[in-house]
């Protein structure tokens, strides 16, 4: 939301939509949306174009910061070190066209307490309860994990304005809350 763009300066973008047909059809672009990432990444890790290793789920505050949750489908290799490349130069690649976005790379786990713990990662989590719901939840509805932190990464574990826990949420699908072990 905050990028310039110059006339005549290249950028890279996701192509939405082409609307209309015939000459002059105008092109609907996005530097925003979470697709761009994946797009960005495929440009500049192999191994996602190879199906070695996979983007599960994308999280993403435009401008600010982005996680997303990589699988391997090779046990031979690690997806968070194929995402960052040697010292860094891949993911470094992707913010720089990003304009300095911080990107965060976790790995994917089928466990569910698991998965959500390294999505909070920087904090270190002591426990993941996922809450039963007393009915069945509705459509549209996302269940609830209660997190315990200790006392002294309560801070860390929410993030800068809440944004750690805020993307940790749409990327494991649960509604995070977060409290100290005291």
């Amino acid at each position: 939301p905050f990028e310039r763009l110059e006339r005549g300066n290249r950028v890279k973008a996701l192509i939405l939509e082409v609307r209309g047909e015939g000459k002059g059809a105008p092109i609907v672009v996005t530097r925003s949306h979470p697709e761009f990432i994946r797009a960005l990444f495929e440009l500049e890790v192999p191994e996602l174009v190879d199906g070695d290793i996979e983007i599960k789920v994308i999280a993403r505050e435009a401008g600010h910061r982005t996680k997303i949750a990589v699988a391997s489908n090779d046990p031979n290799i690690d997806p968070v070190g194929a995402c960052v490349g040697a010292r860094g130069s891949r993911v470094r690649q992707v913010v720089n066209e990003l304009k300095g976005e911080k990107v965060d790379i976790v790995e994917w786990d089928e466990n569910v307490t698991a998965f959500i713990a390294e999505a909070l990662s920087a904090a270190r989590v002591l426990d993941v309860r996922l809450v039963e719901p007393e009915v069945p939840l509705e459509e549209g509805q996302t269940p609830t994990a209660i997190v315990i932190v200790p006392d002294h990464q309560l801070s860390l574990a929410i993030g800068k304005e809440g944004q750690n826990a805020r993307l940790a949420a749409p990327l494991s699908g649960y509604r995070i809350d977060i409290r100290s072990e005291s």
